[in-house]
C-alpha cells in the first residue's frame, strides 16, 4: 500500500527564489486551464490542457517565462486538474464515497503552495535532495524511507515553511493485539474515556490561544498592504501551525496507541455539525479534533488489519446502565456521575459511554451500523433492557435510609 513521508527542507535564499518561481509557474498553468475547462461545452483532455496551457503558452510572450521551470510539475498540475474533474463528477453521480466533493477552484498565491515531481524530475542523498532546475536542497531526514519513493510534492504552507512529501510503498508489520476490543467516548476537557478506565486528556492550547488571540486584534489594526501587516500574517500563521502541530502529534500518537493495542475499535458517530451550533462550545468543539482522530483512527485500522467500527448516532450510550441495561432517560452535562436505580452501581458518566460504545460495537459487523439519520428500531434500546420509565434531566439518587424498605427516593435537578 501507498503511504506518504513528510520532511522538512531548508533552502537556500536563491532555491526560495526558484521555488517561488515555479509555485509562480504551476499556478498559473493550473488557473490557465481550468478558466479553459469552464469556457468549454466539453471538458478537454488532459493532452489537449498541456498543449495549450504548456506548449504553445511558452512560445506567447504573456508566458514565455514558463521556460524557466522544469516541465515535470507543469505536466502534473494539468494531471491534478483531470484528478479534480474525475473525482467532482464520480462524488455527484455516487461513485465515489463520504462527502460530496466540490469542484476545483483558482489558486492563490495567499495559500499553501505545492509543487509536484514524479521519477525523473528529483533525486534522494544522503543529506539533499536534487530537484530539476532548483538544484540540491538540505533536508532533516527525521525517519528513514522504507522504500523508493515514486513522487514528491514540495510545499510551502501559510507560514513560511518548506517541506518534501513523499510518496512510497509500503509493508505494514502486523503485531498481536494486547486486547480484543475497546470503546472509545470522546469528550472536550477528557479527550478519549476508554471502555478499560484509562482517560486521556486534551492537550493544554490556552498559552497559544492567548497569543494567537492578541496577535489576531494587532493584525485587524494594520493597513492592508503594509509591510506591517504582512509581518503580523506570518506570526498569525507560525501560531496556528504550531496549534496544528501540537494537535496532529496528540492524534497521531494517540491513534498509534490505540490501534496497535486492540483488535476492535468502537468509536460513536458523533454529530459535530449539530454540537457546533452550541455557541458557548462550538470553538472547543472545532478544536478538539474528533474527526481527525477518527479518520486516523480508520486509516490505520486497515493499514494494520483492524476491525473499526462506528456505532449510531442515535445510541443511547448516556442514557443506560453498562452493567444491568436500565435506562434512566436523558442526563444535564453537568451532571458526571450516575448511580443505577436498578443494579445499585455508580457510574463516571463518560466510563459508562465507553463501556456501551464496545459493547455496541462487539454488536455489529466491520463498519458502521446504521446510516446516520435512521430513527429506526436498531437505533433504541430494546424493551428488555428497559425497567421503567426514563426520566428527562433529572438525577437519580439512592438513600441508604430506604434500601431496607426498597423504596428509591427520584430527586429532580
Amino acid at each position: 500500500m501507498k503511504a506518504r513521508y513528510q520532511y522538512r527542507i531548508y533552502p537556500t535564499p536563491g532555491q526560495r527564489q526558484s521555488l517561488a518561481r515555479l509555485f509562480g509557474c504551476v499556478r498559473v498553468v493550473w488557473n490557465d486551464a481550468l478558466a479553459l475547462c469552464k469556457q468549454s461545452e466539453k471538458l478537454p483532455k488532459n493532452s489537449e490542457l498541456q498543449k495549450l496551457c504548456i506548449t504553445q503558452a511558452k512560445k506567447t510572450e504573456a508566458r514565455e517565462w514558463l521556460t524557466q521551470v522544469s516541465n515535470i510539475p507543469l505536466q502534473q498540475s494539468i494531471a491534478d486538474l483531470g484528478v479534480a474533474f474525475k473525482n467532482f463528477f464520480q462524488s455527484r453521480s455516487g461513485k465515489r464515497k463520504g462527502k460530496k466533493v466540490n469542484p476545483p477552484k483558482f489558486k492563490s498565491r495567499r495559500s499553501q503552495q505545492t509543487a509536484r515531481f514524479r521519477k525523473g524530475g528529483f533525486k534522494t542523498k544522503t543529506s539533499k535532495v536534487y530537484l530539476a532546475k532548483i538544484g540540491d536542497i538540505k533536508i532533516k531526514w527525521s525517519r528513514p524511507l522504507p522504500s523508493e519513493p515514486t513522487s514528491v510534492t514540495v510545499i510551502k504552507d501559510c507560514a513560511g515553511r518548506y517541506f518534501l512529501s513523499f510518496v512510497v510503498e509500503v509493508d505494514p508489520e502486523i503485531k498481536p493485539p494486547k486486547n480484543p476490543s475497546i470503546g472509545i467516548d470522546l469528550g472536550l476537557k477528557t479527550f478519549a474515556s476508554c471502555s478499560n478506565g484509562e482517560k486521556i486528556d486534551s492537550p493544554d492550547y490556552s498559552l497559544l490561544y492567548r497569543k494567537l488571540k492578541r496577535c489576531q486584534r494587532r493584525l485587524a489594526k494594520r493597513e492592508r498592504g503594509s509591510k506591517r501587516r504582512e509581518r503580523m500574517r506570518v506570526k498569525v500563521a507560525k501560531l496556528n501551525a504550531q496549534i496544528r502541530d501540537k494537535r496532529k502529534d496528540f492524534l497521531h500518537k494517540l491513534s498509534t496507541k490505540v490501534v496497535d493495542e486492540n483488535q476492535v475499535i468502537a468509536l460513536e458517530d458523533l454529530n459535530v455539525g449539530g454540537m457546533l451550533k452550541n455557541r458557548k462550545l462550538s470553538r472547543a468543539i472545532s478544536q478538539a479534533g474528533w474527526h481527525e482522530f477518527r479518520s486516523l483512527c480508520e486509516g490505520k485500522a486497515c493499514k494494520h488489519n483492524r476491525d473499526f467500527r462506528v456505532i449510531g448516532r442515535w445510541e443511547p450510550t448516556s442514557q443506560v446502565c453498562s452493567e444491568c441495561g436500565y435506562r434512566w432517560g436523558k442526563l444535564d452535562l453537568s451532571v458526571r456521575t450516575i448511580v443505577c436505580v436498578n443494579c445499585g452501581v455508580e457510574h463516571d458518566r463518560d466510563d459508562n459511554a465507553s463501556v456501551n460504545i464496545e459493547q455496541a460495537g462487539l454488536k455489529v459487523g466491520v463498519g458502521q451500523t446504521h446510516d446516520v439519520k435512521w430513527t429506526g428500531s436498531a437505533c433504541k434500546t430494546s424493551s428488555e433492557a428497559v425497567c421503567g420509565e426514563p426520566s428527562t434531566h433529572r438525577e437519580y439518587v439512592q438513600l441508604s435510609l430506604f434500601d431496607a424498605f426498597g423504596i428509591t427516593v427520584l430527586v429532580g435537578r
